[in-house]
């Protein structure tokens, strides 16, 4: 049954789409994020260790709330890694194992691709999907990742 939330079946597709896309790009960086808490070495290996875990807790959260709101529009979740490879802007290295410095660097890049991502989707999901609820949600994922890429670059000052 769809839902009839004052969104057209069309727009709510859009959104859902696009939701998809993000999803996938939660879940590529997630899979970096663990790579790093589990290769992570050197001086500050505990720091880090703890630090790229609560940063994967913090995704792990917010993916589960994305595919939730795909199911909110109406919509399937898309549920494998082949999908999520497929639609996702990051990119992973596989065989790659970088210091921790380099690692830092990379995810940084990751959140920072993500927040320019997201910014161009809140104003889809407003202007052209008329979807406020997914602007709205958008919106706080852009700050956790702004605060992770905050937090990311304080590292590498």
């Amino acid at each position: 049954m769809k839902p009839e939330i004052g969104i057209t079946e069309k727009h709510l597709q859009k959104s859902s789409t696009l939701l998809s896309t993000i999803l996938s790009d939660e879940m590529t960086l997630y899979i970096k994020t663990r790579k790093a808490h589990w290769n992570v070495t050197g001086e500050s290996f505990m720091e880090l260790h703890k630090l790229f875990e609560n940063q994967y807790k913090q995704l792990e959260e917010s993916i589960d709330e994305i595919a939730e709101r795909i199911g909110k529009l109406g919509e399937k979740t898309i549920g494998t890694m082949q999908e999520y490879l497929k639609h996702s802007s990051i990119k992973e290295s596989p065989g790659k194992y970088s210091s921790s410095k380099e690692t830092l660097k990379e995810l940084l890049k990751d959140h920072e691709t993500i927040i320019i991502l997201l910014r161009k989707d809140i104003d889809d999901c407003s202007d052209k999907n008329k979807d406020a609820g997914t602007a709205d949600f958008l919106t706080g994922l852009m700050e956790l990742h702004e605060t992770t890429a905050w937090i990311l670059r304080r590292y590498l000052n």
